[in-house]
């Protein structure tokens, strides 16, 4: 079971079809990112003849990137059955790291039903899919809803029919571009769901060519962080190019755990760490040369230095001191102390 916290970023290492096809490279992909610092790594579950009609499913696919002549070819060639599932599902239990999927279409969610994986992701594509929506609901278990492409009132009607069945419900901002233009990446609608979706945990699908966007959607009260995740960003297939490679995934691990760190107190304070440093920096009032005892103390008389006594008065005195009586004599470089001085004349 996935538990998430209010308060701890979850980050998701989102394979897709980087795996192209080959269930060792998505061995090796679960085991880096998990090396990397991801929580979780989640795929793509199509069942491609029931979800794409007979002639979008038998045209003529000429990418670059196609695994197939006809975009139904390209499209199974990336598929794992039910024992590949089964073999990824007990290496990532090895590994401890959290394993599921998108499901496209009703055949997949049975599918992996069967495989029963944690959790579910349900594609910006399907915000209105309430029937798709409904049947991954009933498995009670944690949905990440995508809501690239939609508008608020749209993934309100989104969330309430996921919530009539089911609240363990992750709502994920998301710009559904590929990779998204910075200008369209609109972290702030991030406290647009806070407000909102009060009791949800709120989260970003991240498509921003990059690792900037996630600890500023963390400040804005993101928690749950997915990035497309490949070993190589030249591989062949159109979501390596804004993936990122392990170094990045790493950074983006560490930054997000560093979060909690850096903001650290509401409470501004002197920190213990601080003294070692303000010794050899914090100044003094001391005196600027040999002074009498009964003089009233002038503007040249006392100097602002750094001293090695590290007591006495600070320079929020310097004013404070300036024409009253000196009580005892000071010799130069010497530091002010209350004691030191009549501050009734």
């Amino acid at each position: 079971m996935i538990t998430l916290s209010k308060n701890n970023p979850f980050l998701i290492a989102e394979i897709g079809h980087n795996h192209q096809g080959d269930i060792k490279k998505a061995f090796q992909l679960f085991e880096t990112a998990k090396s990397c610092g991801a929580h979780a790594v989640k795929l793509q579950k199509r069942n491609n003849k029931l979800l794409y009609t007979k002639k979008f499913y038998k045209q003529i696919y000429n990418s670059e990137n196609s695994f197939g002549k006809t975009y139904g070819e390209h499209r199974e060639f990336l598929e794992f059955n039910e024992n590949q599932y089964k073999e990824l599902k007990s290496f990532a239990k090895k590994l401890n790291i959290f394993f599921f999927a998108t499901a496209f279409d009703f055949k997949s969610v049975e599918f992996l039903e069967k495989i029963d994986l944690p959790a579910y992701k349900i594609a910006s594509a399907d915000l209105l899919n309430f029937p798709l929506q409904d049947q991954i609901a009933k498995t009670n278990k944690l949905i990440f809803l995508s809501t690239g492409g939609g508008n608020l009132d749209q993934v309100r009607m989104a969330v309430e029919n996921i919530c009539k069945n089911n609240n363990n419900l992750v709502v994920m901002q998301c710009t559904s571009s590929y990779p998204v233009d910075l200008h369209e990446m609109n972290l702030n609608v991030i406290s647009t769901y806070k407000k909102e979706f009060p009791n949800l945990i709120i989260g970003l699908s991240d498509h921003e060519n990059g690792i900037d966007a996630a600890p500023l959607a963390y400040m804005l009260g993101a928690r749950v962080f997915e990035k497309h995740f490949t070993l190589d960003r030249t591989l062949k297939g159109s979501d390596h190019a804004f993936s990122l490679e392990p170094q990045g995934l790493a950074k983006l691990s560490r930054n997000l755990k560093r979060i909690n760190i850096l903001t650290g107190s509401f409470k501004k304070k002197q920190i213990k760490s601080e003294k070692i440093a303000l010794k050899k920096m914090k100044k003094y009032i001391v005196a600027s040369k040999n002074l009498k005892p009964r003089i009233i103390i002038k503007k040249n008389d006392i100097s602002l230095k750094v001293s090695n006594t590290n007591k006495g008065l600070t320079p929020d005195y310097y004013y404070k001191i300036i024409g009253k009586k000196l009580k005892k004599k000071k010799e130069k470089d010497e530091n002010f102390f209350f004691q030191d001085l009549d501050f009734l004349k």
